[in-house]
């Protein structure tokens, strides 16, 4: 009762509501094996990154069409992105940079359309990617380089009487990055979509909805720009820690 009576009292809106996960048939308990919202707009981006990949350049014409030049542009950028940063001898490990940057730049952007969801908004399932790549690059850096592999952490031009302390630090550091990897992503998509659910409950009020109506449309231009810087940067950094895990040396 007390809450209706302060719903009727005032402007009261959750921008945090939009991130809950919810069973898309019933209102019962969410199990692993729930269809939800977040795995049906999981389930969008694959079948959309499916539509533009692979039904849009099946016909491989040498005349583009606009779905097959956006893939090839994808795939050109992505590849010299691979390329330049880890070397030749990580172009073998390009399937899996580019499936990670399909999958986060469709997930953001179908988030911008009205009554989506933001998979990449959810720190679980951004986790699973940051802590994936994490746990690929360590085992592949072991088996590639052996114990070679601690020189990562052991900076052999610094001064003696430093190494130490300078290898406790990268070691902390090697173990932050898939918590940042993970954070950054998901604190980034939440924070935008936060505001603009903001904005829009003050549109509610005709005082200030002109001024709400043009935030809504700042913060929705700024948010079509981070949600491809995103997974730019999430792929980037997987480059720079695949990089590490081929060449460990300092």
């Amino acid at each position: 009762m007390a809450t209706e009576e302060h719903s009727e009292g005032g402007l009261v809106f959750h921008p945090l509501d939009q991130f809950i996960v919810k069973p898309l048939f019933g209102d019962g308990p969410v199990h692993w094996y729930t269809v939800t919202n977040a795995t049906l707009w999981m389930a969008i981006a694959v079948l959309a990154i499916v539509g533009v990949f692979v039904l849009g350049t099946r016909g491989r014409a040498i005349v583009p069409s606009k779905l097959q030049s956006i893939g090839e542009m994808i795939y050109g950028f992505i590849y010299k992105m691979v390329e330049d940063v880890t070397g030749k001898d990580g172009v073998k490990y390009f399937p899996y940079i580019m499936t990670l940057f399909l999958f986060i730049l469709f997930a953001n952007y179908l988030a911008l359309l009205p009554m989506s969801y933001s998979p990449t908004s959810m720190i679980a399932v951004t986790a699973i990617l940051g802590f994936g790549v994490f746990i690929a690059v360590t085992i592949l850096g072991f088996v590639k380089n052996g114990a070679a592999f601690l020189g990562l952490f052991w900076m052999s031009d610094a001064p003696a009487i430093l190494r130490p302390i300078i290898a406790v630090i990268e070691v902390i550091s090697y173990f932050v990055r898939p918590v940042s990897h993970s954070i950054r992503l998901a604190g980034n998509i939440m924070a935008g979509h936060a505001v603009i659910k903001v904005f829009a409950g003050f549109a509610a009020l005709t005082l200030v909805s002109p001024v709400a109506i043009l935030g809504i449309t700042a913060i929705y231009g700024l948010e079509v720009l981070v949600a491809g810087i995103q997974a730019y940067v999430f792929t980037i950094l997987t480059c720079v820690y695949l990089k590490d895990a081929l060449h460990p040396a300092h």
